[in-house]
């Protein structure tokens, strides 16, 4: 059995955060007074401390932009025998309605939940319909005409493998555009139309920008060849119109363990 950490040694701890990005300017933590997830999570962390907490991210997402998936991880004194459930309730008794930490374990020091990550997996959600629907209005892009998933689909089955999409994003840092995508495709459910893609990482923007493009496939305002083209042109003024964001989820982020 492994000695209990003495109370005051630091911990390195990973979560899974689930969250409505509604009411908030993205994940990254902006100037004093603007809302972000990661200010109310190092908030939270201080109130059950007494001490300055900071929390990374593995996705920088949007304004608006929702997750069911996000991981962080932090660095905070927390002796052994107070437990990680412990700590997970302590920090949802403090997070706002619209975060909540969904798991939590300990992490080995060093481990960065962005640079460590091999997979990550987005949704996006589409309410095709000609009447409003008031209750998904924050929550998925309603679409007036009615949209041709197979299209959809044989275009978004040209994004599988590994291309430049300069097209659909810039880089976060540097200059390279290169992203290998696992998988892509659209799906009916219920009233929605729902893109799923899995990368080993995104552009700033790829993903809405992606469905901006493969919905003018859909509504037939692009052909499939259209896609392809836009794709292989490396040329940002070539994407479709961005999607906006509320209709986007971090689903999941995936690690070598």
């Amino acid at each position: 059995m492994q000695p209990e950490s003495p109370a005051g040694a630091p911990r390195t701890f990973r979560a899974t955060v689930e969250y409505d990005g509604t009411a908030y300017r993205g994940f990254q933590r902006q100037r004093r007074g603007v809302p972000s997830i990661q200010a109310e999570l190092e908030r939270a962390l201080s109130q059950i401390t007494g001490q300055p907490a900071g929390v990374l991210g593995a996705g920088r997402t949007d304004t608006g932009v929702h997750a069911l998936g996000q991981v962080v991880s932090f660095t905070i004194e927390w002796p052994d025998r107070h437990g990680e459930q412990a700590l997970l309730r302590a920090l949802n008794a403090n997070l706002p309605d619209d975060i909540a930490v969904r798991a939590l374990a300990g992490a080995a020091p060093g481990f960065h939940p962005r640079f460590d990550a091999r997979r990550r997996t987005y949704a996006y959600h589409i309410l095709p319909g000609p009447v409003r629907r008031p209750l998904w209005r924050q929550r998925a892009w309603r679409v007036a005409q009615p949209l041709d998933v197979a299209r959809m689909n044989a275009a978004a089955a040209l994004l599988i493998g590994r291309h430049d999409f300069a097209t659909f994003g810039r880089a976060p840092v540097g200059e390279n555009t290169v992203r290998e995508v696992y998988a892509a495709g659209w799906v009916a459910e219920g009233d929605f139309v729902i893109f799923r893609i899995c990368a080993n990482a995104f552009l700033q923007r790829m993903v809405r920008s992606l469905v901006g493009s493969l919905k003018e496939v859909g509504s037939g305002k692009w052909s499939v060849d259209d896609l392809a083209e836009a794709l292989a042109a490396g040329e940002r003024k070539r994407s479709a119109t961005v999607a906006p964001a509320h209709g986007l989820y971090l689903m999941s982020v995936e690690y070598d363990d």
